[in-house]
């Protein structure tokens, strides 16, 4: 089965503490709510203590164009994203031409050349890749990821295939809008960049590898029919402005499990089997959404939980800074893993894994 062999992050250059994002909050969102400081607290108890962005504050402070954000988005996803891939061809001793394909997984920019083709004149590249940029999946982007990189080396055995994750959520900030929405986005989410390699079975890149890595054995995707309100954007002169629905704990709780239990019991596998638990942290009350529907207590979200308070919320990005501490971890030949992303649609991924 094809094997995840590596995983290397891209932190951006601003850290802002949740404290300081509060004061920000308070300050941008005071005239619109009189209440605010009833509302602040969603800062506090999001368990979020620091976040990471391309910008400082005072960037944030001033509106700006949709053609200057997403001009910055382009420059800053090109130079992170070619920083990360620089990592994983290193530290993995594998060459550019033995790279197949580049899935690009966003959703928080626009590009046409998309970002791999840009990062292509960048990097020394041969001129064959294959390039999938893949828009619009939102925070179930990362697990879709993998599971598209899984079916490309099903399909061609012999590959290796970069899954490049950029999601700059902060240039999505809409300065002008007073929304809840916008507030609770303020509160929750951050920009990163994360580059995965998956290889096929006969890929030579395993050949001097002895360590057990997580092999993908099986993936289900699943989208909710009329529930295009729950989470997305809605696209305007302006730009991107975020549609976050309070509903989405609830349906974690009463929609995620049946669909777990469908997907592993399709593959022979019971809840109890599953050891380790790869998932995308939507925030603190999905964590909890995800214990109360899956039965799972807190050691099996605890890599989650970490990322999320360091991290933040970075979309598509943050199941890979997940993932990457569960390679770091001490996980046992034989061991099965679940990977869960939860995005617009609203829709589920799911990938089981078995270290091995």
């Amino acid at each position: 089965m094809p094997k995840i062999v590596s995983v290397e992050t891209e932190i951006p250059p601003y850290k802002i503490t949740q404290s300081e994002a509060a004061d920000f909050a308070r300050n941008l969102f005071s005239g619109s709510f009189k209440d605010i400081d009833r509302l602040l607290p969603i800062f506090e108890n999001g368990e979020i203590e620091s976040r990471y962005f391309v910008g400082d504050l005072d960037w944030f402070s001033k509106p700006h164009s949709f053609q200057e954000k997403n001009d910055l988005f382009i420059r800053f996803a090109v130079e992170m994203g070619s920083r990360a891939i620089e990592k994983c061809i290193i530290n993995n001793e594998v060459n550019y031409e033995e790279i197949d394909a580049i899935f690009t997984i966003c959703t928080t920019g626009l590009a046409t050349p998309s970002i791999e083709a840009r990062i292509m004149n960048v990097l020394p590249f041969p001129s064959h890749v294959k390039r999938i940029p893949i828009w619009g999946l939102g925070c179930a982007g990362g697990a879709a990821g993998l599971s598209r990189a899984y079916e490309y080396c099903l399909a061609f055995p012999k590959a290796n295939v970069l899954v490049l994750s950029i999601e700059l959520c902060s240039l999505t900030f809409q300065h002008g809008d007073r929304s809840k929405s916008n507030l609770v986005g303020t509160s929750l989410f951050a920009d990163g960049v994360a580059c995965t390699l998956v290889c096929g079975d006969e890929s030579t890149a395993l050949n001097e590898i002895v360590r057990p890595l997580p092999s993908i054995f099986a993936t289900q995707s699943t989208t909710l029919k009329n529930s295009l309100d729950v989470m997305g954007w809605n696209i305007k002169n302006e730009g991107l402005y975020v549609v976050f629905s309070k509903d989405i704990p609830t349906l974690v709780t009463n929609w995620l499990r049946p669909n777990v239990e469908e997907f592993i019991h399709s593959q022979g596998i019971k809840m109890e089997e599953i050891k380790h638990f790869v998932a995308h942290p939507g925030g603190k009350k999905v964590i909890e959404a995800y214990q109360e529907a899956l039965g799972f207590d807190d050691h099996m979200t605890r890599h989650a939980l970490k990322i999320l308070k360091k991290y933040g919320n970075m979309s598509s990005v943050t199941i890979y800074y997940v993932l990457k501490e569960f390679l770091q971890d001490d996980c046992k030949r034989g061991d099965i893993g679940l990977g869960t992303a939860l995005g617009p649609g609203f829709s589920s991924e799911l990938v089981l894994m078995r270290w091995d």
